[in-house]
């Protein structure tokens, strides 16, 4: 395709497939070329429309509409509120508003959707076209959201490392083709990036400030990366190895999800915490590995632990449930569901300990009955959603305990469960704000 001298804000995107955004809205543009997605490129508009189909206005509506008295400023403010199909759009009306559709305030966050995008030339287009005013970098470009663009590859990633030095949220769930060399480059040259997700990006299992994977960071550096949200989930090739380097380099981590990560076991866990200790959120849902002794080590975040997802970690029982109780007492949210080791005595643990929870999910714990829930509703006041999907033990006299302590409960699963419509008006009637999923085709 021939390319002139200036990119337009435009992208050509294949029929039917969501266009780039810029954090207001989607792109409507579409158009097919050769079968693949790329940039286009054209002049900027002429300083007034030529179109053989535009006529002029009426001398009163130019007067009524003559927007384009406006300061630039003003005008600027006003393309702030447009969805990026409309800025483009506005960029081709004439020259000024063509410059003013590219100021860089208005792009502050770029946004590409779709598994055919040519993203690697499409982020080097719009990238080329934001440094036009500041040679080299995007000084304005604070995120950078990628996710599903399958043919992103770690020649796209580099392009935004080179010209984005003050990123600070890139998000590539799904782009599996990314590799440790791409976010070695982003994390190296993007020292402000604080927000990472890399969910689903199956080459990955890594995150340092080294090159090599295996090398851990000397504390003679005094470097560190600054992100404090990571997502890995189903980076299923992450070992505790990997782990350990990524807890070591970045320290300052608050949010981590590593779910379906399933070569992660208790010594992972061990390294996280000795060099992660501000953790706020942390899941390790569908780690097979991790047990007991795993939640030993994550009780040492003590107060400072607000969510945790153990769901389907088979070999947690009571006495990892007791060590979260006694020591995070601050916790609000709890996933444990299939976690079939569980029983009463641990959810009385828990209840008597962390009275500040908000939300539990302790569904498929077939050892759970109305004895554990009784504690609950006695302790946990301030619950507001509770899980008991399959749970076997459960009858409606432990929901109606639930029901008349817990006012504030607003969400309610007892699907599966042998509960009776009587049970499950009782819990409408004192909890009226609840939405309650179940599977009793006599209640409505």
């Amino acid at each position: 395709m021939r390319t002139l001298s200036t990119p337009s804000p435009a992208l050509i995107f294949p029929p039917n497939s969501p266009g780039f955004q810029n954090g207001r809205g989607s792109s409507t543009s579409s158009s097919s070329v050769t079968g693949e997605t790329v940039a286009m490129v054209h002049s900027p508009p002429p300083t007034r429309l030529t179109h053989p189909l535009i006529r002029l206005a009426s001398k009163h509506q130019k007067e009524q509409a003559n927007i384009d008295r406006l300061p630039d400023h003003s005008m600027i403010q006003i393309f702030s509120f447009l969805p990026t199909n409309q800025l483009c759009r506005c960029a081709r009306v004439c020259r000024r508003w063509y410059n003013l559709a590219w100021d860089p305030r208005l792009w502050r966050t770029i946004r590409l959707t779709g598994e055919t995008i040519n993203v690697d030339r499409a982020l080097k287009v719009l990238t080329r076209r934001l440094c036009q005013d500041t040679p080299n970098v995007c000084l304005m470009l604070e995120t950078v959201i990628v996710s599903g663009c399958r043919r992103l590859t770690d020649r796209g990633l580099y392009t935004i490392a080179q010209c984005c030095p003050e990123l600070r949220r890139l998000e590539v769930s799904g782009c599996y083709n990314i590799s440790n060399e791409a976010v070695f480059d982003v994390v190296s040259l993007c020292p402000n990036l604080e927000h990472l997700d890399v969910s689903g990006c199956s080459k990955v299992t890594c995150i340092s400030l080294t090159r090599e994977a295996s090398i851990k960071l000397s504390p003679l550096h005094g470097k560190q990366i600054s992100i404090r949200y990571l997502d890995m989930t189903d980076c299923f090739v992450l070992e505790d190895e990997g782990l350990h380097t990524i807890a070591a380099h970045c320290t300052q981590l608050t949010h981590l999800y590593l779910r379906r990560c399933v070569r992660i076991t208790d010594e992972g866990l061990r390294y996280l915490m000795i060099y992660c200790t501000s953790i706020k959120e942390l899941s390790v849902s569908d780690c097979r590995f991790v047990s007991d002794f795993g939640m030993r080590e994550i009780a040492k975040l003590e107060s400072r632990l607000r969510y945790l997802s153990i769901a389907h970690c088979g070999r947690i029982t009571d006495v990892g449930i007791r060590y979260i109780a006694k020591y995070c007492s601050k916790l609000r949210y709890l996933n444990a569901r299939g976690c079939e080791g569980i029983t009463d005595h641990g959810v009385e643990y828990l209840a008597k300990n962390c009275t500040k929870l908000k939300s539990l999910d302790i569904g498929k714990c077939p050892l759970v009955s109305d004895t554990g829930l009784e504690f609950l509703a006695l302790n946990c006041f301030n619950l507001k959603r509770l899980s008991l999907k399959s749970c076997e033990s459960i009858t409606g006299q432990g929901l109606q305990i639930v029901a008349a302590n817990c006012f504030d409960l607003q969400m309610l699963n007892v699907q599966d469960c042998d509960v009776s419509v009587d049970a499950l008006r009782f819990v409408k009637r004192h909890c009226k704000r609840c939405i309650i999923e179940h599977t009793n085709p006599a209640f409505f």
